[in-house]
């Protein structure tokens, strides 16, 4: 009978942990409140799950890693497979990591080719 409680207690700590790391990940609270405008060329891009990503060069500050919301999330916003491509300059605003090592943003609003794709709309921050 201890075997199975044990079993049981070990699965249960495990799946909280499982969902603790996928909150914390799908979170904001790694990035900054304040948002930046990231200017630069697609190197790589990826469109899938977890999220769709764009690793972007930029002039004076090399590559970035910038992350797009959820597959479905994004693809309301019109940004889809063909949308962009390597060699594409893109413009970025977001959130960028609270860790200053990191070079990853958290994209709220992107512009690719002359169109704007508005990620979180409810997000975006205007001066």
């Amino acid at each position: 009978m201890m075997n199975l409680y044990g079993r049981f207690l070990g699965g249960a700590i495990f799946m909280t942990a499982i969902v603790s790391g996928a909150a914390a990940h799908h979170g904001w609270s790694w990035a900054e409140v304040d948002q930046i405008e990231l200017k630069g060329v697609i190197r790589e891009l990826y469109i899938g799950p977890p999220h769709p990503t764009l690793d972007v060069e930029t002039a004076n500050d090399g590559l970035w890693r910038v992350e797009l919301g959820n597959p479905r999330q994004t693809e309301r916003s019109g940004f889809v497979h063909g949308s962009a491509k390597i060699g594409d300059e893109v413009v970025a605003l977001g959130n960028r990591s609270t860790d200053p090592s990191e070079k990853r943003l958290k994209a709220v609003r992107i512009a690719v080719g002359g169109k704007t794709f508005d990620i979180y709309p409810e997000r975006i921050k205007t001066n």
